[in-house]
Parts: structure tokens; C-alpha cells; sequence
């Protein structure tokens, strides 16, 4: 959080108590963490973006400020860049602005263009790829290493875990905001759902709730039906591919699990379980109701616990981005 406080947009976004929600499904209580406002990007992935540029330019430059006039002279020479799905490829490129280097964000054809709009918007350089996600890391990787680019995916594999852990542990910043609330107010989640694409987001709240907080809930990952490339592993033992349609949870839509996440989220979770996209739909507006607007990626917890609610649990989720517009 030290890190981040260098960040001028950074600030903690709100806890939701949604009580009429909790109450028509049978909870005790029911938080939902908003993201729908973080850094003025709406989405969580502006944690490990910007954590990432400003601790890739602390470590090049050996200072302790990203902001100093010799990490500035530093950032000034590099170009970073990712693939994305939409939310980190904005995140790196917002990073990159307020920390001062070059950004790159290879996008699939898939990605709507309204991300790719803010994305540009940011000054960042847009790469379009024809095909999948999975398309745009390999071109994001090749190019890295045609132009000696840092390359900065949130997805993790065999000899590429660096940059992507620092992704995750921007990520636990999350749930430190939510572990500071709870233990000033002395109620405890018995139940958190955590949705995943590749699995950043769930494994860095899944280790820092496992490793810090006081009580320790039962967690739930939450994957599209269509892509379940966590729980398709974790059953094998082994990263495993997860051919499958695509989905209307966009963000969600990974095929191919990160190492790093498959690592921690076989121990550190409770369940995997899959939702269709209807549910995901259907989600959002009960998700509304509660005030909080988001999209089927954002809304995945939602509808995991709509479909199956513990009696009198303590749930916690995760509005992880904010609605789409245009």
C-alpha cells in the first residue's frame, strides 16, 4: 500500500454492507468489495499495473521513489508491454502515463473497442491481433523480445514468473483494504468467492487471506463454464488447457491457467466451481440492486453464491469492474 500511496489516484474503495441482498438469500451479512471505482480506471486490475511499473522502475533504478528524477531518468528509456483482455492492459498503460515510460497493449479481436478507445486515451500504443486471447500473449512475448521490450503479463508459466508475481502482489492490496475493515469492525467473512480468468485476482487475495487474516473463511473460485482452466488443472495436477465456446465473461474467458495462481489456489482454496453465462447475466442485476453496477466478469462471484448461498454465512465478494458504456 506504501508503494501505491506514490500513485496520486490511489485511494481504498468501499466495503458494501448489502443487507437486502443477504436477506433474500438467506445470509447473516454480505459485503461486496467495489472496485467499480478504483484509481479512476474501474476495475481491480489498476492495482497490479500500477504496482508493477512503479516497482519495475524502483528495482532498475535503485531507488525507493518511482517518482525520483533517477527512476524518471530511467522510465524515460523503457517501453513496457502486455496483452489484455481489456482491464490490465489499461492498467499498465495508466501506470506507465503516471510513472513516465512507454506502454504497448496487444489486444485480441475479441476485446471490445471501447477498451481499446481508453486504452489509447492514456497515450498508450495499441496492437491489434486476430484470434484469441491466448493469441495476443504470444504476439505481446514475441514482440518483448524482437524489441527489447519488458514484457508484463498478468498470466505466469515455466520461466516467466517475475513480472506476473508482481502483478499478484499489487493485487493484495485488495484484500488488505478488506482485512483492515474487518478487524476494525470484529466480523469476520465465513465465505469468500473469488472469480478467475487466468487467476491473478484469486490467488493474490486467496494467499494474503491465508497468511493475514484473523479468521480464516472458506474461499470459492469462480471460473465461466466455458473456460475452466483452474479447476481443469487443479483435477489433472498439472496446468491443463481449457478448450471451450467463448464467453460473455470476457475478462474471465482464459483458456490457460497462470502458474503462479495454479500454484497457490490448489492449496489456499476451499472449491472451484463453474457458472454459465446466463448466471452471469442474471447476476448483474441482482448486483444493481445492491447499487453497485458491473459486467458478467464482475458479477461472477455473485452468481456462484446466488446459485448455491450457505445458510446464515458471512460472505464476501468482489465487484471487480466497473459496467460497460458505449
Amino acid at each position: 500500500m506504501a508503494l501505491l500511496a506514490a500513485c496520486p489516484a490511489y485511494a481504498a474503495t468501499p466495503l458494501v454492507d448489502a443487507s437486502a441482498l443477504a436477506e433474500r438469500l438467506g445470509l447473516a451479512r454480505l459485503w461486496i468489495k467495489d472496485e467499480t471505482s478504483r484509481m479512476r480506471l474501474g476495475s481491480f486490475k489498476a492495482l497490479g499495473g500500477a504496482f508493477a511499473v512503479a516497482q519495475i522502475l524502483i528495482d532498475r533504478s535503485g531507488e525507493t521513489d518511482p517518482t525520483s528524477a533517477k527512476a524518471q531518468a530511467v522510465a524515460g528509456d523503457l517501453t513496457i508491454i502486455t496483452a489484455s483482455a481489456g482491464n490490465h492492459g489499461l492498467s499498465v498503460a495508466a501506470g506507465a502515463k503516471v510513472f513516465g515510460t512507454q506502454a504497448k497493449i496487444v489486444l485480441s479481436s475479441t476485446v471490445p473497442e471501447s477498451f481499446a478507445d481508453r486504452i489509447r486515451a492514456t497515450g498508450a500504443g495499441v496492437v491489434r491481433v486476430d484470434g484469441t486471447y491466448e493469441d495476443s500473449v504470444a504476439e505481446a512475448a514475441r514482440l518483448a523480445d524482437v524489441n527489447g521490450w519488458i514484457h508484463l503479463a498478468d498470466g505466469s508459466w515455466e520461466g516467466y514468473t517475475e513480472a506476473p508475481a508482481l502483478v499478484m502482489e499489487g493485487y493484495t492490496v485488495l484484500a488488505e483494504e478488506c482485512r483492515q475493515a474487518f478487524a476494525a469492525d470484529g466480523v469476520w467473512p465465513t465465505h469468500v468467492y473469488l472469480q478467475a480468468g487466468v487467476g491473478g485476482l484469486a490467488a493474490g487475495v486467496a494467499a494474503h487471506i491465508r497468511a493475514f487474516w484473523d479468521e480464516q473463511p472458506q474461499i470459492i473460485v469462480v471460473e465461466p463454464d466455458a473456460a475452466p482452466c483452474l479447476l481443469t488443472s487443479v483435477e489433472a495436477g498439472k496446468l491443463t488447457n481449457a478448450p471451450g465456446p467463448d464467453s460473455n465473461m470476457g475478462r474471465l474467458d482464459c483458456k490457460d491457467a497462470s502458474l503462479l495462481a495454479y500454484d497457490v489456489l490448489r492449496s489456499a482454496a476451499d472449491r472451484f466451481v463453474t457458472i454459465s453465462d446466463a448466471q452471469a447475466t442474471a447476476a448483474t442485476d441482482s448486483m444493481a440492486d445492491a447499487g453497485v453496477a458491473s459486467t458478467p466478469s464482475g458479477t461472477a462471484g455473485l452468481a456462484a453464491l446466488i446459485d448455491e448461498p450457505p445458510a446464515e454465512g458471512r460472505v464476501l465478494l468482489i465487484a471487480s469492474e466497473i459496467a460497460e458504456t458505449g
